[in-house]
This record gives C-alpha cells, structure tokens and sequence, in this order.
C-alpha cells in the first residue's frame, strides 16, 4: 500500500483494486528509474521487432 501510494502517486482504490503482480512491476519499473535496480537484459528496438518488416 505504501509503495503505490507513496512512490507510484496511485490512489488507494487503484492499488487495492490492482492485481499484485502489476503493482509488482510497476515499483520494479520505478526502481529501474530511479537507478536503484538494473534490467536483467536490454533490449533495442531491432531486437524487438524483425527486419522488413
């Protein structure tokens, strides 16, 4: 409750409401933000999507 409310700006019935594993990634995506965490792999838009396409 915490996280999203405090460092996600989400309102209480957004959290509540949310199911754990996206609130999960969205502090995981805050973090990597922040610089406090780092991707397991980076990825470029060519590694995305095919060539010709």
């Amino acid at each position: 409750m915490y996280y999203g409310m405090a460092h996600l700006s989400l309102r209480m019935e957004e959290v509540w409401l949310m199911p754990f594993g996206l609130l999960m990634d969205l502090w995981e995506c805050h973090r990597q933000f922040l610089g406090l965490a780092k991707p397991k792999r980076e990825l470029t838009i060519d590694d995305v999507i095919p060539y010709g396409i």
